[in-house]
């Protein structure tokens, strides 16, 4: 076996790696860049879209590669090929279970516990038309049917607390959630507070509402996410967070 052999062997299982690296740098550019405001999310889920096929490509040559040097007695290059199926793999892995997720929940990204007279924005709205975000009208008619089927235990929260109690609870966690207070009204018992994810940065908007009642307080909340049609089950999840925290 030449030495011009040998070397043309290595470069097919330095690609493999290479392609593996290069992967997980698209992900992770991509994401950062609309997390820091590089570029728009269209141009962070280009990356995502990038690292996919690379990690696509990068396994299924990977494999191929190692069973090739396992028949060729090809030592050397296993270990970058390897790496190169791990990382591809990470990726893959972890897109399967978004894709999951999205399955798994309906094409939704507007709840509230109250589908026949929902919280209503009111600061927040201007921000979100900035944007252009998602529209904040709630049409029952067609959301509430299947919010319902998804997440049955979204509801209004009947408290004993006043509505004062329920109101400082409210705040606290939010801010113990992590969300930025954009509006905090105690004359009218709303709170407006957004909800930005780690990775993309995704913003989801909250409105907590806090009513008096004869013995309380009920708590109403909703949660809608400025960009995307699905949210992956985030939004419910966030209030029944809410819920949990104000009513423990």
């Amino acid at each position: 076996m030449t030495d011009s052999m040998i070397d043309e062997r290595r470069w097919w299982s330095k690609a493999i790696l290479v392609g593996g690296v290069v992967a997980i740098c698209c992900v992770l550019v991509g994401s950062i860049g609309v997390r820091i405001g590089l570029w728009p999310y269209g141009t962070g889920f280009m990356f995502l879209t990038g690292g996919a096929v690379l990690s696509v490509i990068g396994v299924f040559l990977g494999i191929i590669a190692y069973v090739v040097c396992l028949r060729q007695g090809l030592r050397a290059e296993r270990s970058g090929i390897l790496i190169g199926i791990v990382l591809g793999a990470v990726i893959l892995a972890q897109l399967g279970a978004q894709y999951a997720a999205v399955a798994a929940v309906p094409m939704i990204h507007n709840i509230s516990t109250d589908t026949a007279e929902p919280p209503i924005f009111n600061k927040l709205v201007a921000i979100r038309e900035a944007e252009d975000a998602n529209p904040l009208a709630y049409d029952a008619a067609v959301l509430a049917e299947q919010q319902q089927a998804a997440y049955p235990e979204v509801k209004t929260l009947v408290s004993s607390q006043p509505t004062n109690v329920s109101f400082n609870q409210a705040m606290l966690v939010l801010q113990d959630l992590g969300l930025e207070i954009v509006n905090e009204d105690t004359a009218a018992g709303v709170i407006e507070a957004t909800a930005t994810t780690f990775w993309f940065g995704f913003k989801d908007d909250v409105v907590v509402r806090i009513r008096s009642t004869a013995t309380g307080s009920i708590v109403d909340v909703r949660s809608v996410s400025r960009v995307g049609q699905s949210d992956l089950g985030a939004n419910a999840k966030r209030i029944r967070e809410i819920l949990n925290g104000i009513e423990s």
